[in-house]
């Protein structure tokens, strides 16, 4: 316990992330072996290792922000299990530096660090990211992941994603089993339950807010369904689509980060609405069959624009309002 107080700044809204993820932690390594834990524990030392090193040489201080934890997690859940541990080890790198520090650290960077590592990946090493998959057990195969490395082999089975089922072949997942976990995808993605409970658990502590979780799944559900009513077949029915690509992930803990997400009320649900439209039309309509990520980063993007112009507006129409009230 001393190791961490003397190595890590505490935070108290980090640690109840962290409770958080743990329970996702845990159901993935059900649904995808024992190996999740390995990945997890590299990125984590990775992580640490790059933010201690700029903290200490460039900073000049002597502990590191806890929310790399969160970091290092998030970025984990956000990968397959069979992901190369090297590649990896860029990917995390490349997010805390370029993503975090750069910026100046804790508090000062524009975008999510995992998502910013995960692109990195995604888009150089885009065959181990979007290829090549494992199959999943079904609830009653317990202990499933839990006494297997990944579960089935990875070098024996390879399958689609639900997104990637739907793109090819318009196969479209089933509902319960996209619910459960019981579909190949990302390792955070066999969840999607125990998240949607998390997401509850942080609003309830507020840690993450309600009105960018709402808006995401507003804006991504109202560009659906017009695409629906438009007959564009390359995209699917609302609950398809916010069961698949770890849009449920995205949405409830990188969306919401405080740092790189809106901070004014109105700028919170328009933030989530942009993440949720920009998803649906690079899934729809762009080489990639996810898009989640990018919407992300692009919602980093407005965010601080959105903040001010929300600002400025309420400014403009407090100074009215005492123009009114002396006249």
């Amino acid at each position: 316990m001393s190791f961490v107080n003397d190595t890590f700044t505490k935070q108290k809204m980090m640690r109840t992330v962290l409770k958080a993820l743990v329970l996702v932690l845990i159901c993935s390594v059900y649904f995808n072996g024992l190996r999740v834990l390995l990945l997890t524990a590299v990125n984590i030392i990775f992580a640490f290792l790059t933010e201690y090193l700029f903290e200490t040489k460039i900073n000049k201080k002597k502990k590191v922000s806890e929310a790399l934890l969160v970091t290092a997690i998030l970025y984990t859940m956000t990968l397959p299990v069979s992901l190369p541990l090297w590649m990896s080890i860029v990917g995390i790198v490349f997010g805390v530096f370029f993503g975090k520090m750069v910026f100046g650290g804790f508090g000062k960077n524009v975008f999510n660090p995992a998502i910013v590592g995960r692109c990195f990946i995604y888009i150089n090493f885009p065959e181990p990211l979007t290829i090549h998959w494992n199959l999943v057990p079904s609830l009653s195969d317990f202990p499933g992941g839990f006494a297997k490395w990944i579960f089935p082999s990875i070098d024996t089975v390879s399958t689609a994603t639900p997104m990637l089922a739907f793109r090819n072949e318009g196969i479209l997942p089933n509902i319960k089993d996209l619910l459960i976990g019981n579909v190949p995808g990302v390792i955070g993605e066999s969840a999607k339950i125990v998240i949607l409970l998390c997401a509850i658990y942080l609003i309830w502590k507020k840690v993450a807010s309600w009105e960018i979780m709402a808006g995401c799944a507003l804006g991504f559900t109202g560009l659906t369904l017009i695409f629906n009513l438009m007959g564009v077949e390359s995209v699917p029915n609302p609950i398809i689509g916010m069961l698949t690509g770890g849009f449920i992930l995205g949405a409830v803990f990188m969306a919401t980060d405080p740092i790189s997400a809106a901070k004014t009320v109105p700028g919170k649900w328009l933030y989530g609405i942009i993440i949720g439209v920009v998803t649906v039309i690079i899934r729809g309509f762009a080489l990639f069959s996810g898009g989640v990520m990018f919407a992300i980063l692009i919602g980093n993007t407005f965010a601080p624009i959105i903040d001010y112009t929300v600002r400025k507006t309420q400014k403009k129409k407090k100074s009215k309002e005492k123009e009114v009230a002396k006249a």
